[in-house]
């Protein structure tokens, strides 16, 4: 029986209790969907009328409801790469102090790191919010929830660099050693660029948390998503149409930027599949083939 890193392969017999498994699953959801419809229809929630303004465009709300939810998911965006961007520059520099740094003050920088590993994104963003204004310093909304977003991702990615730094084989560190480069050059130049290659995946999957984390921006009364969501129930009277279409658009986006990063994954392991041999030699088969020899000529 083969295995993967992970698990074994599942035999035939599994194999027939996976499915026999997934098939009384499906059923049970379907019928837990219908029985959700039917009540929902029972209670006139699928009734045209409360769809309208969301996906008819000939209704006269549903211009002034779309402007709004792309404004608002606009801000979403924003904010999602602000934090995303901070995130990746603050988590480099804790990735790279941990690595560097003495063992007599290590301890600091792991401190600190799973102190806001361990905090909630939400207490962030509404520490944030209420402890910076009593300390004088005043800002749009957006970067009280950029800075919540920020503390939380940074130590992630702090540590998903270290991970990838830490993965690439010892040899690497030591060549640049060799030649003379000092530890913080190694990392720069060798180590650091090798090691993004290999988390990149990583950190896109990350972009999606990120993204999602900002519809806590509504705790501030951040005009996002879900704050417009707020204000349009009250006029347009339809909260679970409304927020149906939100979920729909956040799933839309967070799928496509996890199959970007799967996309990423694939390219740069193809790529890693078909890099030539170190120095460019041939291996002694092609050699053959070729019919080169190794004296020339």
């Amino acid at each position: 029986m083969s295995t993967t890193v992970l698990y074994d392969t599942p035999g035939p017999r599994t194999r027939r209790r996976v499915l026999i498994g997934s098939v009384i699953a499906g059923v049970a959801l379907l019928t837990v969907l219908a029985l959700v419809l039917v009540r929902l229809a029972e209670q006139g929630q699928l009734a045209g009328e409360r769809w309208d303004p969301l996906v008819n465009p000939y209704d006269p709300l549903f211009l002034a409801a779309w402007t709004g939810l792309l404004t608002a998911l606009g801000r979403n965006v924003a904010a999602a790469a602000l934090a995303m961007v901070f995130s990746l520059v603050i988590g480099t520099v804790l990735a790279l102090i941990r690595i560097t740094s003495a063992t007599w003050y290590r301890w600091t920088v792991v401190g600190v790191i799973e102190v806001f590993r361990g905090l909630p994104v939400v207490i962030a963003i509404f520490l944030a919010y209420r402890i910076l204004p009593e300390l004088g310093v005043e800002l749009p909304l957006i970067w009280y929830l950029v800075i919540g977003l920020t503390a939380y991702n940074a130590v992630v990615i702090a540590e998903v660099v270290r991970a990838g730094v830490a993965s690439l084989p010892r040899g690497q560190a030591e060549a640049a050693s060799a030649i003379g480069l000092t530890r913080g050059q190694s990392l720069r130049l060798v180590q650091l660029p090798q090691a993004f290659r290999v988390m990149l995946p990583a950190l896109i999957s990350q972009l999606v948390v990120v993204f999602k984390d900002t519809s806590l921006g509504f705790i501030i009364l951040f005009p996002e998503v879900i704050s417009f969501a707020r204000i349009a129930i009250q006029e347009l009277g339809n909260p679970l149409q409304l927020y149906f279409v939100i979920a729909v658009v956040f799933i839309g986006i967070n799928y496509l930027l996890s199959r970007f990063a799967v996309w990423v994954e694939r390219r740069l392991s193809r790529a890693r599949t078909a890099a030539p041999p170190p120095g460019g030699a041939e291996e002694p088969a092609t050699r053959a083939l070729t019919g080169t020899s190794t004296a020339g000529g």
